[in-house]
C-alpha cells in the first residue's frame, strides 16, 4: 500500500542561530533566579569547586609520573616506595572527587529539567495558550513531546558540556604550564644558523590542536542541521502513534490499521533516511578522528626524543610532557569531540525555546484581535456581539442576549450556525469578536461540552475536575453518582482507569451533570451535553441540575427544540447570509415546537 502523500515536515534552514541560544539561555536561566537561585548557585559552585579539585588530582598524577619514571630510572628504590604510597593517595581523592561531581551533576541535571517542564507547562497551559495555539494553527508539532523530551536534551547535555569545557580551560592552563616550563626552548640549525624556540612544545601542542580540530569544524558544520531536521521527523512519528492510540476505536471500527501501518511506515523511513545521512556525515569525521587520534601519544615523543637523547631531559620529563600533551589536546578538541553533541543540544533547545516563543506570540495576536469588550453586572448580557473567523469572515452577528441570575435559557441552532462559538465567547475563547460581554463579578462559571473530558487518574478525579483541591468527601461524590444515574459506579471512586475509553458516550454526559452537582457552579452553560441521551433523561438530568442548584444561572445549547419546555426562556441561532443571528422565540412558540 503506497502512502506517498505523507511525509513529516522538513526543518529547512536549520543552523546554529545565536538569537535561539541567547532566547534559551534567558528562559531556562530563570532556574538561578527566584525561589531556586539558592539552590541553584549552591549545586552550580559546589560542581564548579570539584571540577577544579578533580583538576588539579590530574596535575598532580602528572607530576607523580615524572617522579615515579625518574625514580626508576635511578633505581632509587626509597623513592619508587614512597611514590607508590603517594598514588594509591591521589587514587583515593580523585575517587572522592568523582563522587562529589557525579552528585552535584546529577542533581543539577534533574533539578534543572524539573524547573523547565514546570515553567514551561506553565507557559504553555497559561492564559488557555495550548488552545489558541491549536485552533489557530500556530502550536509547534508535537508539544508533548518537546516538554517531556526536549526539556532533558537541552538542560542533561548542557551541563555535561558546561562540565566538559571547565575541565578543557582549567586543563589547557595547567598543562600548557607544564609543557612551557618542563620542555623549555629547543634550537637547531637549519643551514643559516641556529634558531631557538621558545616553550617549543606549547607551540607544537596548540598547532596540532588546531588544524585538527579546524578539520573537524569543517566537516561536521552539517551535522547540527542533520540533527534538527531527524528530530523533527521522530517527533511527527510519535505523534502519528499517539493520534492511532487516542482514536483506537474509529480507527478499528473502520479497519484502518493497513492505512496507518503505511502511514508510519512512510513517517519511520523519513526517520531512517534523517538517520543516515547523520551516520554517514559521522563517517566522514571518522577519517579525521581516526588519522589524528593515534598520533597524539606519539607526535609527543617525537619532539621530545631529540632533547632526551642530547640529556637535556630525562625519561621522567619526557613521559610528563607526552602525558601534559594529550591534557592539552583534549582540552582544544573539546568543541570538536562534543560538536554532536552541541547539534543535538542546539536542536532541543530551538524545539524547547519554539514554544515559549510561540506562547509569547499568541499573547499579541489575542490582545490584538480582542474587540469583545468585557463588563461587570448581576446578570449575564451579549449586545451586539459580532463574530468573525480567522480570516475575517463573518459567522455571527446581532447577537443581543439576557439572562438573569437564576434563570434558565435554551439556545437551538441547526449545525454550522455558531452554537459552539457562542460558547466560545461566554468563554472568552474566541479573539475575533466584538461587542459587550456582561458577567457577574467573580462567578464561578462551568461549561459542559458535547463531548466531556475525562482526565488521566481515578473516578474520583474525573469528578473533581477541573479542581484538584476541592473539599469534598466520597458521601458527596457518590450521592452525585446516584443522583445522575450512575449509582453503579460507586465503589470504583479510587479505580485508575482510561474513564473516557470505559464509559460510553452517555455515561461520560451523566457524569459531567454530577460534575456540576459536586461544584455547584454560579453558571452553567451546556454546549450540547446531554445529546448522547434520550428525551426523558435529559428531562430528569436538567431536572436534577434545577431542583439540586436552584440559584445557578443556565444556558443550554443544542439542535433539539423539544428541551425548551425546560427553560424559561428560546432563543433560535438562525442563519442570515453569511452571518447567524440570535432571535428570541416565545414561550408558546417554543412549546408547539
Amino acid at each position: 500500500m503506497s502512502a506517498d502523500h505523507i511525509h513529516a515536515p522538513d526543518a529547512p534552514g536549520f543552523k546554529l542561530d545565536p538569537r535561539v541560544v541567547g532566547a534559551f539561555a534567558r528562559f531556562a536561566g530563570g532556574f538561578w533566579r527566584g525561589t531556586t537561585s539558592k539552590s541553584a548557585w549552591a549545586l552550580t559552585l559546589g560542581l564548579a569547586a570539584c571540577l577544579l579539585l578533580s583538576t588539579g588530582a590530574t596535575v598532580a598524577m602528572n607530576h607523580w609520573n615524572r617522579w615515579f619514571f625518574d625514580s626508576l630510572e635511578a633505581r632509587n628504590v626509597e623513592d619508587v616506595t614512597s611514590s607508590v604510597f603517594v598514588f594509591f593517595l591521589i587514587v583515593v581523592a580523585m575517587a572522592a572527587v568523582g563522587v562529589g561531581i557525579v552528585l552535584t551533576r546529577e542533581t543539577l541535571q534533574v533539578r534543572w529539567r524539573a524547573w523547565l517542564v514546570e515553567h514551561l507547562v506553565a507557559r504553555w497551559l497559561g492564559k488557555q495558550r495550548f488552545y489558541h495555539l491549536n485552533v489557530t494553527g500556530k502550536e509547534p508539532p508535537n508539544p508533548e513531546y518537546r516538554i517531556s523530551d526536549d526539556t532533558r536534551w537541552a538542560t542533561e547535555p548542557l551541563v555535561d558540556l558546561g562540565i566538559g569545557l571547565v575541565l578543557a580551560v582549567a586543563g589547557a592552563a595547567a598543562f600548557i604550564s607544564i609543557l612551557w616550563t618542563v620542555g623549555g626552548s629547543i634550537t637547531f640549525d637549519p643551514g643559516f644558523g641556529p634558531v631557538t624556540i621558545p616553550a617549543y612544545m606549547v607551540w607544537v601542542a596548540l598547532a596540532y590542536g588546531i588544524i585538527a580540530s579546524g578539520l573537524m569544524l569543517w566537516v561536521g558544520a552539517p551535522l547540527v542541521g542533520y540533527v534538527g531536521r531527524k528530530n523533527e521527523a521522530e517527533g511527527y512519528f510519535r505523534f502519528g502513534m499517539m493520534r492511532i492510540r487516542d482514536n483506537a476505536e474509529s480507527v478499528a471500527l473502520m479497519q484502518g490499521a493497513r492505512y496507518e501501518q503505511a502511514v508510519l511506515g512512510r513517517l519511520y523511513d523519513t526517520v531512517v533516511a534523517r538517520w543516515m545521512a547523520i551516520v554517514w556525515q559521522h563517517g566522514h569525521l571518522t577519517w579525521i578522528t581516526n588519522s589524528s587520534g593515534p598520533m597524539i601519544p606519539v607526535v609527543p615523543l617525537l619532539f621530545a626524543a631529540p632533547k632526551y637523547l642530547s640529556g637535556e631531559l630525562s625519561l621522567g620529563q619526557v613521559t610528563q610532557l607526552a602525558a601534559a600533551f594529550i591534557q592539552v589536546q583534549i582540552a582544544i578538541s573539546w568543541v570538536v569531540d562534543n560538536y554532536n553533541r552541541v547539534a543535538e543540544w542546539y536542536a532541543s533547545a530551538r524545539r524547547v525555546i519554539d514554544i515559549v516563543t510561540a506562547s509569547d506570540a499568541i499573547d499579541g495576536d489575542i490582545a490584538a484581535q480582542a474587540g469583545l469588550k468585557p463588563a461587570h453586572g448581576p446578570e449575564i448580557a451579549m449586545e451586539d456581539v459580532a463574530v468573525a473567523d480567522g480570516n475575517g469572515r463573518p459567522l455571527m452577528s446581532c447577537a443581543n442576549l439576557t439572562v438573569k441570575p437564576g434563570e434558565s435559557v435554551h439556545i437551538s441552532g441547526e449545525s454550522s450556525t455558531g452554537k459552539s462559538v457562542l460558547v466560545r465567547v461566554l468563554a472568552g475563547l474566541w479573539p475575533r469578536s466584538r461587542g459587550t460581554l456582561t458577567l457577574p463579578a467573580d462567578a464561578h462559571v462551568m461549561i459542559a461540552p458535547q463531548k466531556s473530558y475525562l482526565p488521566l487518574g481515578s473516578l474520583k478525579g474525573a469528578l473533581l475536575y477541573p479542581e484538584p483541591n476541592l473539599e469534598a468527601s466520597d458521601t458527596e461524590l457518590i450521592a452525585a453518582l446516584e443522583r445522575v444515574g450512575l449509582g453503579q459506579l460507586k465503589g470504583r471512586l479510587s479505580e485508575v482507569a482510561r474513564w473516557d475509553q470505559v464509559l460510553s458516550n452517555g455515561e461520560r454526559q451523566r457524569l459531567a451533570v454530577a460534575r456540576l452537582l459536586i461544584h455547584k457552579p454560579d453558571i452553567i452553560v451546556l454546549d450540547d451535553a446531554l445529546s448522547a441521551l434520550d428525551e426523558t433523561a435529559q428531562a430528569t438530568l436538567l431536572g436534577r441540575l434545577k431542583a439540586d442548584l436552584p440559584k445557578a444561572t443556565m444556558i443550554s445549547l443544542g439542535q433539539r427544540l423539544s428541551s425548551a419546555t425546560n427553560h424559561d426562556r428560546h432563543y433560535v441561532l438562525e442563519r442570515d447570509g453569511e452571518a447567524a443571528c440570535l432571535v428570541p422565540l416565545g414561550p408558546a412558540l417554543a412549546r408547539a415546537t
